[in-house]
């Protein structure tokens, strides 16, 4: 099925098009003028004399509202994948930072920086990144979930349990747990969109 465009995208088309065969004539020499060729293709002459001097297409240009090149909202966006893989995935504010950052070291010469709402936008312009919000996690969990600390803390259960007779009926479950200071609330956070559910943020292990 054939993309929907509106009149103005099918307007600015069609002159797209004639101008492309008005250049490719000129420079074949078809046609001997400018002029001549905006006449012939039914065209703004002063459109075409851009074109022919050099300048972009309008449908090749980044819209206004684009701070950063497209090298550098790339770049941004694999930070954001690299942070997110390890755990440790940046908030709104966090980006918005870094793009000011990146706008003072490599922008322009006159100060220019990325207002509160310009990280949502830009999440809405990359198909790999979105935003959700955190859950947290424990610090002491985290260090407890490695594999082999697992394995051992098990095979010193059954040991034990082999060694004093334990019956299954016996063993109970239990957790213990405090009062946790200085708790972690939840942030909205930017991460890959491959990922479903809420990412864990780490909290304090103060957990008088």
């Amino acid at each position: 099925m054939p993309p929907i465009r509106s009149q103005s995208s099918q307007k600015l088309a069609n002159q797209e098009g004639k101008v492309l065969l008005a250049l490719s004539d000129l420079q074949n020499d078809r046609v001997k003028s400018i002029r001549a060729a905006a006449k012939l293709y039914d065209i703004p002459y002063r459109t075409l004399a851009a074109r022919a001097n050099g300048r972009a297409a309008r449908v090749d240009k980044r819209p206004s509202g684009h701070k950063l090149t497209q090298l550098e909202e790339d770049s941004l966006s694999e930070w954001i994948l690299s942070m997110d893989s390890r755990g440790a995935a940046p908030r709104s504010s966090t980006v918005q930072e870094m793009v000011n950052i990146l706008l003072a070291v490599y922008g322009d010469s006159l100060p220019d920086t990325v207002g509160k709402n310009w990280p949502s936008s830009f999440i809405q312009w990359r198909n790999e990144l979105r935003i959700c919000f955190s859950k947290r996690y424990n610090y002491q969990c985290v260090l407890n979930e490695n594999p082999k600390t697992i394995k051992e803390w098990f095979t010193t259960v059954q040991c034990i349990i082999e060694e004093n007779g334990i019956q299954p009926e016996n063993i109970y479950n239990f957790d213990e747990t405090g009062f946790a200071i200085e708790l972690i609330s939840a942030q909205k956070m930017v991460i890959q969109t491959e990922y479903y559910g809420r990412r864990s943020i780490l909290q304090p292990d103060n957990r008088e």
